[in-house]
């Protein structure tokens, strides 16, 4: 059994780590992890062959000497990781939250890049496999570090603090969603604090948006400095001017800017990017940059001009909370025709009927020109209503819509990633 130490010199011979034969790159690290339906240990030889430097197991493969055997690959690999950590001179600031944390981490380092050699996770690498390896690609000259962490059961952020160990700590807000995992919204609330529990015990720093009751509670007694933003007594002042549907913003009392953003729920994003970018010491005038040149992808708050309609692409994830959120942000957005298409929230367990209920209750109270939902839980809640239908699969509601032809209309898309709505853009 070899330790973390032999490890990471090891590590420093590399180009990388690497945990899929598929994305073997040229004198990488693999570790050979183990799933319910798969062994690592199997692709060893493999992952040599393909040109991988080093392969790191935990079962007896091959007397091939640049494979190395350690108890378990995935704690191995965690641990090397808070080794590396540890060789990190920079700030590092951890990321959670139910909605909003990919975008923010995104927006964070928009501006933060403006000055300092920063490094983010990629993607949604953010559990317990993606955090170390997001840390093991930071080289130990980097000037800023954002680590995102998701969570999807109790203890989960404790698990990625004690790898990431992050000095810096923002929760961009809490809501319903991975009931099954959580159990309740309280479990979400303990899971989700656990970032407060981390770095306020290490005495770093923790943005807080003054505005969640929900986030001030959570933070009682938890220690580290505070630094709260979108309130009055704030550092940063930041302003919403307008949704058309792009949100336009002030900051203190400056220029109005113009962004790629939509829905009111990003101008949170946009406060908390600013406060942590003015705690660095990063201009206003990068800020601005920073913040009005950014733009979404991977079918996150995405606008898309197909014809004559507007489509407003959120199809990355779905739950109550985020779900009520763009629904409601419809109806603050100036235009002749509003028309929803919405997919079926997963992992709700016992929640699901309750929560698919209130959406339908919600839009029928916006009172569209037309909703469209998908899915099998929202079909099992249809309701007679004739601007109002139901369809068991995206498939068949795509069918729908290219019958009736809308023109001249904005359209949201939301729904979980399973629902892929993305896929009905190319019927409008």
């Amino acid at each position: 059994m070899v330790t973390v130490e032999y490890l990471y010199q090891l590590f420093q011979k590399s180009s990388g780590a690497c945990t899929d034969t598929r994305n073997i790159t040229k004198n990488c690290m693999f570790f050979a992890l183990k799933g319910g339906n798969f062994n690592g240990n199997l692709f060893a030889e493999e992952a040599l062959e393909k040109g991988a430097l080093f392969a790191i197991v935990d079962e007896v493969v091959s007397e091939n000497e640049n494979i190395f055997l350690v108890k378990d690959v995935l704690k191995a690999l965690q641990d090397l990781a808070n080794h590396h950590r540890k060789q990190l001179a920079c700030p590092v600031l951890g990321i959670t939250g139910t909605n909003g944390k990919t975008t923010t981490k995104e927006l964070i380092y928009a501006v933060l890049s403006t000055e300092f050699k920063t490094y983010a996770t990629k993607g949604n690498l953010n559990n317990h496999i993606g955090v170390p390896l997001t840390l093991l690609s930071i080289p130990v000259d980097a000037e800023m570090a954002i680590i995102e962490m998701g969570a999807n059961k109790l203890g989960d952020i404790k698990e990625l603090c004690d790898i990431a160990e992050p000095t810096l700590g923002i929760i961009t807000n809490v809501g319903k969603a991975h009931l099954e995992g959580f159990g309740s919204f309280e479990g979400v609330k303990k899971t989700k604090g656990e970032m407060y529990d981390f770095v306020g015990a290490t005495n770093g720093v923790i943005f807080i948006n003054g505005m969640n009751a929900h986030l001030l509670e959570m933070h009682k007694g938890k220690g580290g400095q505070v630094i709260e933003f979108l309130t009055k007594s704030s550092n940063t002042k930041v302003e919403l001017v307008s949704q058309t549907p792009f949100i336009t913003f002030k900051l203190d009392d400056g220029e109005a800017i113009l962004t790629h953003l939509i829905g009111e729920y990003n101008f949170e994003n946009i406060a908390a990017a600013y406060a942590i970018a003015n705690y660095l010491g990063v201009s206003k005038a990068n800020v601005e940059k920073g913040l009005s040149e950014y733009q979404s992808s991977n079918n996150r708050s995405q606008v898309q001009v197909v014809g004559t309609n507007t489509l407003l692409l959120d199809a990355y994830n779905a739950n109550p909370t985020s779900m009520k959120a763009a629904i409601s942000n419809m109806k603050n957005i100036d235009a002749t025709k509003k028309i929803v298409v919405l997919g079926d929230m997963f992992e709700l367990g016992e929640y699901s009927k309750d929560e698919h209920h209130a959406v339908i209750q919600l839009v029928q109270e916006q009172a569209f020109d037309l909703a469209v939902f998908c899915g099998e839980h929202f079909k099992e809640q249809e309701i007679k209503d004739p601007k109002m239908k139901f369809f068991k699969t995206a498939i068949e509601a795509g069918v729908y819509l290219k019958e009736v032809k809308i023109n001249k209309a904005l359209i949201l898309l939301k729904g979980s990633r399973g629902m892929k709505l993305e896929q009905l853009v190319e019927v409008f």
